[in-house]
């Protein structure tokens, strides 16, 4: 190998990038000591633009092409080297490729709950998350802002400050709005459009990136306040409390009926239920055939004695529930009004089909 061959082999004379990875947003071009020979070839894909610095200062930009690197397209280039003449000898140069196009799949959350005075439920905490897409357009900001110096810069290293510009927007935009909670979810996509234009607004600019699509997935409540308004739902599909209640009422009792451990309680609860249909049935009887009115919600007029303690006051539908649970027995103290005085509830006659037919002693031990 001659003498020109071995200086030629040490000047560069292509320069490209190549890019593998999807989230790069910017890349120095390995020089190593090596100069860029007059005539050098630079390859600008689409999706990049190179841009060109020397000792510091931010020249040259390349949009993509082919070109021959030679004074009349090194403008800026040749003034800062004081290339009056143009020039036949190598240079040296940094070149940053940046990349433009969209880096998607990024994420973004309130890493913190949100408050707000809601018209609905007052003081309330919100969450929300979504994604969104980011893309360089300014790269002469971007280098001086961001980039510097390193050899890579990936979008991991601006995604945490671009999630957090994000947090404090939305924080901005939902206070403002004034839109109640629960009607949130059907202005996800003009909140959306709003939320993008106030971000881009504090990173365009100052960072030479933009926000070509931001989405707002989903805006939760903290799981207690989901959990009132499943109640809620609930008690509103329900409609009907009074029919409610009955068919509660209904399905317990023939349950109890079904389960063999039952025994006194599950006849007393049959009882009570046999005493309850004749009652709706003679309703019906005297409204003539016509309309029958729903009987009025029993008074709650018991209680009962529960560790030295009077508890009440309850129903007699809620004493077949407390019967069934072994909550009250015969032994257990009961008072009303009308009784006067605290009984047993088993010699309470009015109480009685509660327990169903009274157990037998047990036989007497034979004669001597």
């Amino acid at each position: 190998m001659g003498l020109f061959d071995k200086l030629r082999g040490e000047l560069i004379d292509i320069i490209e990038w190549v890019d593998d990875s999807r989230h790069t947003i910017a890349w120095r071009f390995p020089r190593y000591q090596n100069e860029i020979k007059n005539g050098a070839q630079l390859i600008v894909r689409p999706g990049q633009m190179a841009v060109f610095v020397h000792r510091g200062e931010i020249a040259d930009a390349f949009e993509p092409g082919h070109y021959e690197l030679k004074t009349d397209n090194l403008p800026i280039l040749s003034t800062l080297q004081g290339w009056k003449y143009g020039f036949n000898s190598p240079f040296r140069a940094e070149v940053y490729f940046v990349s433009t196009r969209q880096i998607t799949d990024l994420k973004w959350g309130t890493p913190n709950p949100i408050m707000l005075r809601d018209a609905d439920f007052g003081p309330i905490r919100l969450r929300a998350f979504g994604i969104y897409t980011l893309k360089a357009v300014d790269p002469k900001v971007l280098l001086k802002e961001l980039v510097g110096t390193d050899q890579a810069f990936e979008s991991d290293e601006i995604t945490e400050l671009l999630r957090a510009t994000i947090a404090t927007s939305f924080a901005e935009l939902i206070g403002k709005s004034k839109i109640s909670a629960l009607d949130l979810a059907a202005s996800y996509r003009d909140l959306s459009d709003q939320l993008r234009k106030l971000t881009c607004e504090k990173v365009d600019d100052e960072y030479g990136l933009d926000i070509p699509q931001l989405n707002i997935v989903n805006v939760s409540f903290p799981e207690e306040v989901e959990k009132a308004l499943d109640t809620r739902t609930s008690i509103g599909v329900v409609g009907d409390m009074n029919r409610y209640q009955q068919y509660q009422f209904g399905k317990a009792m023939v349950d109890a009926a079904g389960n063999p451990a039952g025994g006194g309680a599950a006849e007393g609860m049959g009882m009570g239920m046999g005493f309850a249909m004749a009652n709706r049935m003679g309703q019906t009887m005297a409204g003539g055939g016509g309309t029958a009115v729903p009987p009025p919600l029993p008074t709650p007029a018991w209680h009962i004695a529960v560790n030295g303690e009077a508890k009440g006051p309850f129903t007699e539908q809620q004493l077949l529930q407390a019967v069934t649970s072994g909550q009250l027995t015969r032994t257990t103290a009961v008072w009303s009004p009308t009784l006067g005085a605290w009984t047993p509830a088993g010699q309470v006659g009015q109480l009685g089909y509660l327990f169903g037919p009274a157990t037998p002693p047990p036989p007497p031990p034979p004669a001597p």
